[in-house]
């Protein structure tokens, strides 16, 4: 009889309903084969003790150390059995730091019993502090005995894997329930091609998950590793190859400009002229337009460094092509920034239909949510019609009643700012699925790990239009040298005394809708060093607000400058008059949220301060930033934070500081937050579909396996002589992801 349980047995009938229940709802886990890819974070050599030194706070841990000393304290309380509590305090080191374990009442007895000095153990539980020293609070342990002498040394070189826990279920036990499971993994079916696997030096897929579990040797770790790594990267790249095959098939409207006509046109009344890198952009662009299946490209650029300039050239050429193009922004400001800055670069292109429009112009529309009904009517008409070529809109454009002539190009602006439904929803509205180019300036961290693994054809803008001005960026300590921000105001005052503005960016807007223990959304998960720092800044503070801040100001060290606050909480005619007068330099100072993030461009504006800065994330502050320094005056960018020297938020921003580079910074963040669920919808880094393969660490990997991938799916598309690999896609591929993958 067969007593070996199949991948896909229930983990409850392995394991017992009452684990089971734990490992699904705290783990994610439900079957066998859920449980054998649950692979050790990592392992503890018995003979050498694991570091204590770099325990995060707040988190839960699982160490092996020695017992230093164990002290029981006795102390009068009422609650207690004649009068008297006891209190166990034991302090466990590992050589380079110690940690303290306390229990409490019935909890004492048994590890007064067995953690006695020199005793080995494991111990599991959430650091916390009490008295300004780390502790672990009625810790789980687990003793680890040597045998004879003799056996010492075996011992002492095992290795004990650490896995994945939870306060409901100890590293220990969830290692007792892998080896209940083990034998299983004779049956996992190989998804890669025996030609891969042999030509690649891998080991086969039982082996690799036996080794992973419980190896004899740091070598045995590395070639199981070096086998998982490459199932995850397989698998993805193939899911994504098959994906761009099934695109190239997909029918799509060739849009090739036409000699003299708008493009043309357009380029000509230009007073500069492109960088290189805009050139070289625009041809690929062009060449994909060109042919008869959709374009999937991002376009990923400094900030300022001419993006729009390559989309409004691509959205031209669609034009001339006799097609439409949108561009999809995702808030009002940055919409009728858009269409604003696209009219005056078009000139008399842009007054398609109207008296005194170029011979060869189309219509610029923009709609938003919040035009009057005459307005909205006429744009829609002018879509449906096509005497739109352009139009630019936020989410208005998505909706039911918005239909178009004949679309041809989408342009998402910041498309990190948009779910993949919206996006597709536009997409959908072409008669032939419409061209795509997405841009953004500071990739986000699911926008880099799908670039890395190329689900995105990809253009690159990493020099800067001449005429452009370097941008110095400091951070200003409030908290710890109050002078340092009085002197912030002082150079504000001192750049608009030479003529030029500046902004001042808060996290929220301050009316009574607004809670005030709700900071910026930071756009990623935090570490349990900066959700306690933030805790504790809380706690202290709301986080400032731009009404209050606008009123501080203009009342304070910027008394008799024009100060003038802009959120989006104010109507769009209302926001649209602060920009404008802002950009006409009637304003000097503006003191704004997060709305003025992307696309705002004011070439006067030399100098940002952007309050409570550690409540914002790497690539928005990076977004911001990018707002001064566009002309020929060099850009001021202060950084100010309460957060203390020694916070990890603080290292945020001083690698902010340090680099003017939007590509390294985006690497910082996708370090900091990890990938995110690469296929699924959380960007936040909170769960990832990668258990063992990094981003950003195993590119190399990455690469390779793309180049296989695509090979297996030019051979095979179907998988149909691959039925393993076809499981493995399966499963990964659940049907939600898949149509995810296919929007992305």
């Amino acid at each position: 009889m067969d007593l070996v349980p199949a991948l896909e047995e229930p983990l409850k009938k392995v394991v017992g309903p009452a684990t089971a229940k734990v490992m699904a709802e705290h783990l994610d886990l439900h079957t066998v084969g859920d449980l054998l890819h649950h692979y050790p974070r990592r392992y503890a050599e018995r003979g050498e003790l694991t570091r204590l030194a770099d325990l995060p706070l707040d988190e839960h841990v699982t160490v092996v150390a020695q017992v230093a000393s164990a002290r029981l304290h006795t102390f009068k309380s009422p609650k207690a059995p004649r009068g008297q509590g006891q209190r166990l305090e034991v302090t466990i080191t590992d050589g380079s730091g110690e940690l303290r374990l306390v229990f409490f009442g019935r909890g004492v007895h048994k590890p007064h019993t067995e953690l006695l000095p020199g005793t080995r153990a494991m111990f599991a539980g959430k650091v916390s502090v009490f008295n300004h020293r780390l502790q672990l609070a009625h810790p789980a342990y687990e003793p680890l005995r040597g045998g004879d002498p003799d056996a010492v040394d075996s011992w002492a070189g095992a290795l004990i894997p650490i896995y994945p826990a939870c306060k409901q279920l100890e590293s220990w036990k969830i290692a007792k329930s892998v080896d209940m499971v083990l034998p299983s993994a004779q049956e996992a079916e190989d998804p890669l091609p025996p030609a891969l696997r042999d030509g690649r030096g891998l080991v086969p897929l039982p082996e690799a998950l036996l080794k992973i579990h419980r190896p004899h040797s740091k070598a045995d770790i590395a070639a199981a590793r070096d086998r998982l790594k490459w199932d995850e990267a397989f698998v993805l790249q193939v899911a994504l190859a098959r994906r761009r095959h099934a695109d190239a098939q997909l029918p799509a409207v060739a849009r090739r400009p036409k000699e003299g006509g708008l493009l043309d046109a357009f380029d000509a009344k230009l007073p500069f002229t492109l960088t290189e890198g805009q050139q070289k952009v625009s041809r690929e662009i062009f060449d994909d337009l060109a042919t008869e299946h959709p374009m999937h490209r991002l376009l990923q650029g400094e900030v300022g460094s001419g993006k729009t300039m390559v989309a409004l050239r691509a959205m031209l050429a669609v034009v001339d092509a006799g097609g439409q193009a949108a561009m999809l922004a995702p808030t009002e400001v940055l919409a009728q920034q858009h269409h604003r800055s696209i009219v005056e670069m078009m000139g008399d292109l842009a007054d398609g239909g109207m008296l005194g429009g170029a011979e060869q112009a189309t219509k610029v529309t923009l709609l938003t949510g919040s035009m009057g009904a005459a307005g909205r009517r006429q744009a829609l008409l002018d879509l449906v019609t096509g005497e739109a070529g352009i139009v630019i809109g936020t989410h208005a454009l998505i909706e039911d009643k918005v239909q178009f002539h004949d679309l041809g190009l989408v342009v998402v602006d910041e498309q990190h700012r948009f779910g993949v439904e919206q996006r597709d929803a536009l997409r959908g509205k072409g008669k032939q699925p419409p061209h795509l180019l997405v841009m953004t300036a500071t990739p986000i961290p699911r926008t880099v790990a799908m670039t890395v693994f190329g689900d995105l054809e990809t253009s690159v803008l990493d020099q800067l239009p001449a005429g452009r001005s370097p941008i110095a960026s400091h951070v200003v300590p409030a908290q710890d040298k109050p002078h340092f921000l009085a002197r912030a105001w002082e150079r504000v005052r001192e750049e608009v005394e030479k003529g030029h503005q500046a902004y001042v960016v808060c996290p929220r807007i301050g009316d009574e809708e607004d809670d005030p223990r709700k900071g910026a959304k930071t756009g990623g998960k935090k570490s349990a060093e900066d959700r306690v720092e933030e805790a504790a800044t809380a706690e202290k503070r709301p986080p400032l607000a731009v009404l209050d801040v606008a009123e501080q100001l203009a009342g304070g060290p910027l008394r008799g400058l024009k100060v003038e606050p802009l959120h989006g909480r104010m109507q769009p005619d209302d926001k649209d008059a602060v920009m404008r007068r802002f950009a006409a330099g009637e304003t000097q100072v503006l003191v704004a949220t997060t709305v003025i993030e992307v696309g705002v461009n004011v070439p006067n504006a030399t100098a940002m301060v952007i309050m409570d800065a550690d409540r914002f994330g790497v690539s928005q502050l990076h977004q911001l930033r990018g707002r001064v320094g566009r002309g020929s005056a060099p850009g001021l960018c202060l950084l100010v934070t309460d957060m203390p020297e020694a916070a990890p938020a603080r290292a945020r921003l001083g690698a902010v500081a340090a680099t003017l580079d939007g590509f390294e910074l985006s690497r910082i963040d996708l370090e900091q937050r990890r990938e995110g669920d690469v296929l699924g919808q959380a960007q936040s880094g909170v769960r990832s579909s990668l258990r063992m393969l990094a981003v950003i660490d195993d590119e190399e990997i990455i690469a390779a396996a793309r180049e296989e991938a695509v090979t297996v799916v030019a051979k095979d598309p179907d998988l149909e002589h691959l039925p393993e690999l076809r499981t493995a896609l399966d499963a990964l591929l659940d049907a939600e992801r898949e149509q995810y993958l296919d929007k992305g």
